[in-house]
């Protein structure tokens, strides 16, 4: 168990920066520009790749990791995700499916084809695999929000792989 979260930690931490880079990036496009998501894109894109997080406390913590022996070749994986005021992550997608709870603050999260929705602390939101995650931000600019994210994937798999 030490061992897998030693591991989690270690390689997680240039994706962890990249997830906080681009959502702060793609939430201060978002604010700035009144255009739709998909109008947004190609212009975002060069921005986000060189772009800071949104917020100094952004950052992703591993909880962790476990293969689970009654289904062979899926593991669970627990995050906790702090935004900072602000803060958010670039539009990615996850390998396979994620809950995510609200434990402080407010959230705002889009799905590809959804609308935009605000998750307040107790609630709860499912992607399912492969789902476009547009929109995953602290809905507030002055208060820090986190999130639960728990993740069943294939083991092995990339969890986050973010849009071109």
């Amino acid at each position: 168990m030490f061992a897998d979260a030693r591991l989690i930690r270690t390689e997680s931490r240039p994706l962890t920066l990249a997830v906080i880079a681009g959502l702060a990036c793609a939430f201060l496009i978002a604010r700035a520009v009144p255009l739709a998501v998909g109008a947004i894109a190609p212009i975002a894109e060069p921005l986000c790749m060189s772009a800071e997080a949104g917020s100094a406390l952004d950052k992703v913590e591993p909880i962790g990791s476990y293969a689970l022996p009654n289904v062979p070749g899926k593991r669970v994986t627990i995050v906790r995700v702090f935004y900072g005021p602000g803060g958010f992550t670039r539009a990615h997608r996850h390998a396979g499916s994620v809950t995510a709870y609200i434990t402080k603050g407010e959230i705002r999260s889009q799905l590809g084809g959804g609308p935009v929705e605000i998750f307040k602390v107790g609630q709860s939101f499912f992607e399912p695999p492969g789902a476009t995650h547009l929109v995953s931000a602290n809905a507030s600019n002055t208060e820090p929000a986190e999130l639960i994210a728990v993740f069943v994937a294939d083991e092995g798999a990339q969890l986050t792989t973010f849009i071109e």
